[in-house]
């Protein structure tokens, strides 16, 4: 088998609503959408059970994935993995579009597909996997439909969106970075705990120290039944760094972050890859020796960074406006927060949020959330979700909602899974941003009328926890604490608590599931409770680790 057949591919883009000589063209000399074509329109024709409906759509989705993993650790390579691999999922629906044989889990059934562009055994893989679809389709059209009979309320929304056909063939994706200079990288980062003179003074109290880089090329080949043709995909590149130790009281601290991009050579460079280690192994020992957060509770302003604002944006607003079906017998509208919310304040008067997939870079930097048709074939747009604070659309995928009949282009698949409605480019726009400083001023103003000290984060990780915060005196005095958790920071915190919005955007990025970035401001909140963990403290190391190398 030929494994890299398909890299030799010529570079073409070609975007189309109907059919052109150059897109027939480039389809025709895709051997890969060609064996799915033939194989659809047998399907098309021959995939019946007598007696038994006939599926009113197919679609055919191959992922070609190609992933690299390289990591090290204490300054050594630990592991380096490379894989290639196909899969395809096929989606039958049976029924109509009003009601069929779709549920919120989605539907759809796997096979492995040959890494070659061997045409005859493509064909079989999507031979087989059509028929496991079409029965599970039609056992799950009987279930449904008998549930159906067991409600007194219609569903609110049909099932499935027409869509018109739509032909996308993009340049084939590959992974480009240099592997050995990326291996020297991470060890040499690995490594800086024991080799650095800015850190040997407490290398004794790192436990971990480890540096990674994760690749991964996809590139999608789609057809369906509504004469849709697509070839596209996209790369994301991310590298990492992970210490941590324990505080001389054992609780456990970490250090962890990285850089994300669309290409390798959008990734930090190795003199930024090694100051951010230093800079997280020093901020890492200044936790180690920092106070933990008072033991009474606080309640009062808290100063966002963007790196954090983005973090509250990702898990509090961007899933409750992504409309995923609700579940069957309910009368609401989607699912989440903000089920209820259409045309009410969700966020304060002076901020608004737009999704642009179609927005490819943002002051200089590639956007890992562009893409310009969604992977159920719906061409996409810029979506209004919040207008002045007030939630005004959703995202919407071809599944369709209450009072939203229509798909915005935003049906997109984790690998191997069944598109769901998620969002692309988010940004975040306050109509009244205020400067770094204007902020800091801001936030020391609420300090003197209030006569005590208040909090700044710059980080956060896991379930919203503060990794970097200081408690920020009225004078301006910042100091490091650590053991802190937030408390009431949910919808109702970032509907009526927020004050201001900074005008510096932060860009987040991330690839898995889907390809997504966000774009926030800083934000300072008017009230959030800061509360110290409660934890167990895990007991020191019993005794030192190897002595360092001699300088």
């Amino acid at each position: 088998m030929r494994i890299h057949a398909l890299l030799l591919t010529p570079l073409l883009c070609t975007f189309a609503l109907g059919q052109s000589p150059q897109v027939n063209d480039a389809v025709s000399s895709d051997p890969i959408l060609n064996a799915m074509q033939q194989e659809l329109a047998r399907e098309k024709t021959d995939l019946v059970i007598p007696g038994l409906q006939r599926p009113y759509f197919i679609q055919y989705r191959l992922e070609d994935i190609h992933t690299y993993n390289a990591v090290a650790s204490y300054g050594a390579l630990t592991r380096e993995t490379e894989n290639h691999q196909r899969v395809v999922r096929v989606e039958v629906r049976v029924g109509n579009n009003t009601s069929d044989s779709s549920s919120a889990r989605g539907d759809g059934s796997l096979e492995l597909a040959p890494t070659d562009n061997d045409a005859a055994a493509l064909r079989y893989a999507l031979w087989s996997a059509t028929d496991d679809a079409y029965k599970n389709a039609l056992r799950a059209y009987a279930t449904k439909q008998a549930a159906l009979k067991t409600f007194q309320s219609a569903p609110t929304a049909e099932d499935f969106t027409s869509s018109r056909p739509v032909t996308l063939i993009e340049a084939i994706v590959t992974l480009t970075l240099d592997r050995d200079e990326w291996k020297h990288r991470l060890m040499e980062a690995s490594g800086l705990f024991e080799t650095s003179s800015q850190t040997r003074s407490f290398a004794d109290a790192v436990q971990y120290s480890s540096a990674s880089l994760s690749a991964l090329a996809v590139n999608r080949y789609t057809v369906n039944t509504d004469g849709t043709v697509l070839r596209h995909g996209y790369a994301g590149y991310s590298d990492d760094v992970n210490v941590g130790g324990q505080a001389p009281d054992g609780m456990d601290l970490a250090r962890s972050n990285g850089s994300t991009a669309t290409t390798a050579a959008g990734l930090e460079s190795a003199a930024a890859l090694n100051k951010r280690t230093l800079d997280d192994l020093i901020s890492f020992n200044e936790l180690r020796n920092a106070p933990v957060v008072g033991s009474e509770d606080y309640h009062g302003p808290v100063l966002f960074s963007g790196d954090a604002a983005a973090d509250v944006f990702n898990r509090l607003f961007v899933p409750n406006v992504e409309a995923d079906r609700p579940d069957i017998g309910t009368t609401a509208r989607t699912q989440g927060a903000y089920q209820s919310s259409l045309r009410t304040p969700v966020l304060p008067s002076f901020l608004s949020v737009v999704d642009d997939p179609t927005l490819r870079s943002f002051e200089g930097h590639a956007l890992l959330g562009a893409y310009k048709v969604d992977d159920e074939g719906v061409p996409v747009a810029p979506v209004d979700i919040v207008e002045h604070g007030r939630l005004m659309n959703y995202l919407i995928g071809r599944e369709p909602v209450k009072d939203f009949p229509e798909s915005n282009g935003h049906g997109r698949a984790a690998l191997g899974q069944g598109a769901h409605p998620r969002a692309g480019v988010i940004v975040i726009r306050s109509t009244e941003p205020l400067s770094t400083e204007a902020m800091r001023t801001k936030l020391l103003g609420l300090a003197k009328e209030q006569g005590r000290e208040v909090y700044a984060v710059e980080t956060l990780g896991g379930e919203l926890l503060p990794r970097l915060l200081y408690r920020v005196a009225p004078d301006g005095t910042r100091t490091l604490v650590r053991g802190a958790v937030f408390s009431e920071l949910d919808q109702r915190a970032i509907r009526s608590g927020i004050l201001a919005a900074g005008g510096k955007p932060y860009i987040a990025q991330q690839i898995v599931p889907v390809p997504e970035t966000t774009i926030a401001p800083p934000i300072l909140f008017a009230d959030i409770t800061v509360k110290r963990a409660s934890q167990e403290q895990q007991k020191l190391p019993y005794y030192p680790p190897p002595a360092l190398p001699s300088e």
